[in-house]
């Protein structure tokens, strides 16, 4: 870590291991130099346990680190497609948690000390569940049958309370009895 800044910063070194499941997309130059607007894509799968180092600031958050991150290799993928975890080892145990946008991983690491057996960071993708393994028809097909359903619902709740407000009005009726 570098000493304190005059406006109460620091800066330091962070290594984040990279667990991603899925093929990651960047950019690739056609000709070394030329800019973003003639660049390629291209998708690989990074090798298991790749650990990554990232000089940040104190007051860069979890987005940023998680931006930074992505900027550095050139990653094409949304940045919000990604979440930053902290692992930690107790007791032969090991505790993973996702972080929250707004914390600071490099005061976390300062905090814990520089042991990585205390605290490491970890970048995976956000849980999407299974959805991915269905084609764009299949997911709009499910979609027709969900709003279906959901139309289905409404129009029942919308009899019953039609019948409860007949009912009301029919026993408030026998009460208000002009006289």
């Amino acid at each position: 870590m570098t000493i304190l800044n005059s406006n109460g910063t620091y800066t330091g070194f962070i290594k984040v291991q990279m667990e991603l499941c899925r093929p990651i997309t960047v950019q690739t130059s056609v000709n070394p130099g030329e800019h973003a607007h003639n660049n390629n894509e291209t998708s690989f799968y990074l090798p298991p346990g790749y650990v990554n180092k990232l000089h940040i600031s104190s007051i860069n958050t979890v987005h940023e680190v998680i931006e930074a991150l992505l900027k550095k290799f050139l990653v094409f993928d949304n940045p919000a497609k990604f979440a930053l975890y902290k692992r930690c080892h107790k007791e032969d145990q090991v505790y993973t948690c996702k972080l929250s946008d707004r914390e600071h991983p490099l005061y976390m690491r300062l905090v814990a000390g520089p042991s990585t057996e205390t605290l490491s960071f970890v970048l995976r993708e956000h849980e999407t569940g299974e959805w991915e393994a269905f084609s764009l028809p299949e997911l709009q097909n499910f979609l027709r049958i969900l709003d279906k359903e959901e139309d289905e619902q409404l129009q029942i709740l919308k009899r019953r309370y039609a019948a409860y407000k007949d009912k009301l009005e029919e026993a408030l009726g026998g009460l208000w009895k002009p006289g």
